[in-house]
């Protein structure tokens, strides 16, 4: 059976919970990007998902649940930290890596001590959710270190190949656009490891030292150590054809034959919301050959697209 993409109507809905229920995989819409779900509590599904992407077992997953209470039921410990941000952002694009409960399975959290935890707000995501009232685990929709999937046509175009009956269900274009924000509260004080559309200033979270953050962000995407975070390899995000990061006052100088040039809105969010799309849409295209984007400027509203561009780029660091 070809891969199918279906409107969430409530029978839609009652085949995706019962594919997931019976060790399946679903492909779905969250704010950010679509993600491939499984039911995060069957250890044989999930490891479907890092089949189908290719994923390497280091790199842990984010677990999607439809409320509060539920995340609490799956960690280890849930301190005032998380109480707080989740009581402020959820539902909404902020996952939360707190000290993982005994339910969850190491392939899950790639054998570490903490888990991601996050509540969508896209209404068919908690709908999902609800149906299947199971804990979902999901990472983005899409073949491991290639650009995110933002629609359900970016889904079957990813994955078909791999996975022939795949249903994915159809939210539409994605609104954020790039993956959640990601805070870990499992310290003294709660860090960021992974920037979002989804700014958290002072007091409710500090940045990472900045030595952690280059550790991080450099980190080998064949490493077998567990990281706390997905995202976190140098190479992520990344279109099949090269990709440059340009200064504005250099692109005529850089510009050669078989280049096309990705201008962003001047708006961050408009250009979160459509970066992965104009990244496949460049892809693509047979006569392009290498994608020039242009720096984007250098506040902190830009960081998240920043961070996506560097790692589409191959340059993880902020220093590389």
């Amino acid at each position: 059976m070809p891969a199918r993409i279906l409107a969430p109507t409530d029978a839609a809905l009652r085949e995706a919970a019962d594919i997931l229920r019976r060790g399946g995989l679903v492909g779905f819409p969250t704010e950010t990007v679509y993600g491939l779900g499984a039911n995060a509590l069957d250890a044989a599904a999930v490891e479907r998902i890092f089949a189908a992407k290719g994923r390497p077992p280091s790199n842990p997953v984010i677990v999607h649940v439809a409320s509060v209470e539920a995340a609490r039921r799956l960690a280890g410990r849930w301190p005032d930290a998380a109480e707080r941000l989740a009581a402020q952002h959820w539902p909404g694009p902020l996952t939360l890596v707190v000290e993982r409960g005994d339910a969850i399975p190491d392939v899950v959290t790639a054998g570490g001590a903490t888990v991601g935890l996050r509540v969508p707000s896209h209404p068919v995501a908690l709908a999902l959710l609800r149906a299947v009232d199971l804990p979902i685990a999901a990472p983005s929709a899409n073949r491991s270190e290639s650009v995110s999937p933002t629609t359900a046509r970016h889904v079957v175009e990813s994955l078909g190949p791999w996975l022939a009956d795949l249903l994915v269900l159809d939210g539409g274009p994605c609104e954020v656009g790039i993956e959640s924000t990601v805070v870990d509260v499992t310290g003294e004080r709660p860090q960021v490891l992974r920037p979002g559309m989804l700014r958290l200033d002072e007091p409710e979270t500090g940045r990472p030292p900045r030595a952690e953050e280059d550790e991080a962000a450099t980190g080998s995407a064949g490493s077998s150590a567990p990281v706390r975070s997905p995202g976190q390899t140098t190479r992520h995000y990344s279109p099949g054809k090269p990709l440059r990061l340009v200064a504005s006052d250099r692109l005529d100088r850089e510009r050669e034959r078989g280049d096309a040039v990705l201008r962003l809105p001047e708006d961050p969010d408009r250009a979160a919301a459509l970066l992965y799309a104009e990244l496949r849409r460049l892809d693509a295209d047979p006569d392009v050959e290498r994608i020039l984007v242009v720096h984007p400027p250098a506040d902190e509203r830009w960081a998240a697209i920043r961070d996506r561009l560097r790692r589409a780029a191959g340059r993880g660091s902020p220093s590389a």
